[in-house]
């Protein structure tokens, strides 16, 4: 349900500053219904849109005195609508990427352990995939070994070898080219 303003004024400051309590109201009850509607479709929930609004009205009437100029009123309480209706999303984004994260890290713990079937092709392939990789020219072994069995970063392999970060990754991108059709073989 939708307030009046009167109702959130006496609520926050019962019998303080009766002229600028009736500025706010009158404010209110001139643009409410819009900036009301205004927050409804953005988030097109009606509870949230409600919750949003008194949090709007909560806002525009503690800094209600600091506003110099009534022209810009209205314009006013739609950024403030606005800025509250963002933070409930980055809010809401925060808490998802929590949920995400928490249940990446149970599906990685749960996750089973391969077979011993499954753990010889593995090692099998491993192998396969190392004799594919000594196979190329020098200056391609090293960054694809670096980068892909010791987990050296970028970075770490340009200063372990004296190159620009940009030759690595040019080096990376043409092994893994050179190594694609020899590794369909392995699939």
């Amino acid at each position: 349900m939708v307030y009046p303003a009167s109702i959130v004024v006496r609520i926050i400051n019962p019998g303080e500053g009766m002229y600028q309590m009736e500025k706010f109201e009158d404010a209110i009850l001139e643009y409410g219904k819009s900036v009301y509607l205004y927050i409804f479709s953005l988030v097109k929930h009606k509870e949230l849109a409600e919750d949003l609004y008194q949090e709007t009205l909560l806002s525009a009437y503690l800094a209600f005195p600091t506003i110099q100029e009534s022209s810009k009123l209205k314009n006013w309480l739609f950024t403030i609508a606005a800025n509250k209706c963002r933070d409930y999303w980055r809010k809401e984004n925060k808490t998802k990427q929590f949920w995400k994260e928490e249940v990446y890290s149970y599906s990685v713990v749960i996750e089973p352990t391969p077979l011993p079937e499954e753990r010889v092709l593995l090692k099998d392939s491993a192998t396969k995939m190392a004799e594919k990789v000594k196979t190329l020219p020098e200056i391609y072994q090293k960054p694809i070994y670096l980068y892909y069995y010791q987990d050296y970063t970028l970075n770490e392999i340009s200063v372990k070898s004296n190159l620009p970060i940009s030759t690595v990754k040019t080096r990376i991108k043409r092994a893994k080219e050179r190594l694609r059709p020899k590794l369909q073989t392995l699939a």
